[in-house]
């Protein structure tokens, strides 16, 4: 397991059985972090360890939607730099 800090990572929580990404750091719920990449996004759904880390049975159209919002707030965050 790799260390990070705070700023490098991005905080995930379950939220009605679905991940949600939590920006704030705040939000109510089990929370996992990632780092912000997508490749670490990556490793983390191939071994389900996201499901695993927030107590979820995410569906895999669930998934591929968080992908998704995971893949775009990477960009807005690119893009702000």
């Amino acid at each position: 397991m790799t260390s990070f800090p705070k700023s490098d990572v991005v905080r995930i929580i379950a939220a009605d059985g679905k991940p949600v990404i939590d920006l704030t750091g705040k939000m109510n719920g089990r929370g996992a972090y990632l780092c912000r990449s997508m490749d670490c996004l990556g490793v983390a759904m191939k071994k389900k360890r996201l499901n695993y880390a927030l107590g979820i049975q995410a569906t895999a159209e669930e998934m591929s939607d968080f992908t998704t919002e995971y893949a775009k707030m990477l960009d807005d965050a690119e893009v702000n730099r």
